[in-house]
């Protein structure tokens, strides 16, 4: 049965998780794939279709796709 609460609708919407931008560092060969963040952060993540080298967005884990390699700025207000 569908739900009538709006705020449901909504959030059924949006993609669960967070998505994060990395740099692929290394393809483990079984696998996995080795990346780092914009903070400096090295994690392991599921899938290596990435190159080394290319950005890649990161969802739960799991490379979903390459990124675009676009600058990045940070502004403080």
């Amino acid at each position: 049965m569908a739900t009538t609460n709006i705020w449901q609708q909504f959030k059924a919407l949006i993609p669960e998780g967070m998505r994060v931008i990395a740099t692929i560092t290394a393809n483990n060969g079984n696998g996995t794939s080795q990346a780092i963040l914009r903070d400096g952060s090295v994690i392991t993540v599921k899938g290596e279709y990435v190159g080394v080298g290319e950005k890649a967005f990161i969802q739960s884990g799991e490379i979903k796709g390459t990124a675009p390699n676009l600058a990045h700025y940070e502004v403080e207000v």
